[in-house]
């Protein structure tokens, strides 16, 4: 039996799989809400408790930097060392790869319904491909062919400088500067972004959860945003998109990655009706020179939030 598990700064999910006809069949899972937990080995206790399962393999998705198999995990308080979580669960070796390496592993074994094509471009299978997941934090992978398959790679992107491309998100980043130091792709690009530019564009507008550290305020802003209830709302989505789509566009440019983009996260299935009106992707394209080559490029939208789980169950399944 195989456990895997995503880890988050919201939440934390985990999975109990079998194999079953060459697929990955998930037999038992849970979510627990990270910050309420002390680390992966309290609630893998919990959650194997009464399972009566024998954990052949593990592996976990976590966000943050993967060093020599261990973890300072960006927005939540947890370090997690495979070789202690290995121990705690009587195994040999537990993988550890950043989450969205694990989503990247996912979309290897996602099925084709499991996806939407927000843009057909022109296929190239054999090519570099990119995974771009905007949720808590910001993730952003590469998938590498090397001649066999697409081989993953992590990066930290997300915590690169927000590059602004028009005046209006020039003045955003103004803005935003005024407010903290450095002003990364992430400020703007997870859920807590979508307060911040909703300040920036009308900052007399206030909604739920606005003034209130124990309420998330983006499900008003999105639920709002795509009823056009609140003009304001409606334009944050849009002009949130909109960087999403520019980031993508550079990351495809970055990595040449003519094989597709890849929308992961939370957040794309929350604001889908806005990824596929067409602002998304005309940012992706609406670059110096290289719109010709951009415009090739296939991207498609994960329609399945467990993707990462998947992907790291896959890890622990074929010792990736």
């Amino acid at each position: 039996m195989i456990l895997a598990g995503d880890l988050g700064g919201t939440k934390a999910n985990l999975g109990l799989f079998d194999i079953k006809a060459g697929k990955l069949v998930r037999v038992a899972d849970r979510r627990y809400a990270t910050q309420q937990h002390s680390g992966l080995e309290e609630i893998t206790s919990d959650f194997l408790n009464g399972a009566g399962a024998k954990i052949t393999a593990a592996s976990f998705g976590i966000a943050g930097p993967v060093v020599n198999n261990r973890v300072q995990a960006t927005n939540f308080p947890w370090v997690v060392d495979g070789a202690s979580v290995a121990t705690h669960l009587h195994l040999n070796h537990v993988r550890l790869v950043n989450d969205v390496e694990a989503a990247a592993y996912g979309i290897g074994v996602l099925e084709p319904g499991e996806l939407e094509t927000l843009h057909a471009g022109v296929p190239s299978p054999h090519s570099t491909q990119i995974v771009i997941a905007a949720g808590t934090g910001l993730g952003e992978g590469i998938l590498f062919w090397d001649g066999h398959r697409h081989v993953p790679m992590a990066t930290e992107a997300g915590h690169a400088d927000f590059a602004p491309n028009t005046s209006q998100q020039a003045d955003l980043w103004k803005f935003l500067n005024t407010r903290q130091d450095c002003v990364s792709v992430e400020t703007i690009l997870s859920g807590g972004g979508f307060q911040r530019v909703h300040e920036f564009l009308n900052p007399d507008v206030r909604h739920p959860g606005f003034d209130d550290d124990g309420e998330d305020p983006a499900p008003e802003i999105t639920r709002r945003g795509l009823s056009g209830e609140c003009p304001v709302c409606a334009a944050t989505l849009d002009l949130w998109v909109e960087i999403y789509g520019s980031e993508a566009g550079n990351l495809a440019l970055r990595t040449m990655a003519r094989g597709g983009i890849y929308i992961a996260g939370g957040i794309a299935l929350k604001v889908l009706p806005k990824l596929k009106n067409g602002k998304f992707v005309a940012a992706v394209k609406h670059k110096e020179k290289l719109e010709s080559f951009l415009v090739q490029i296939p991207i498609h939208v994960v329609l399945n939030e467990e993707c990462p789980l998947l992907g790291a169950a896959s890890v622990a399944w074929k010792n990736l």
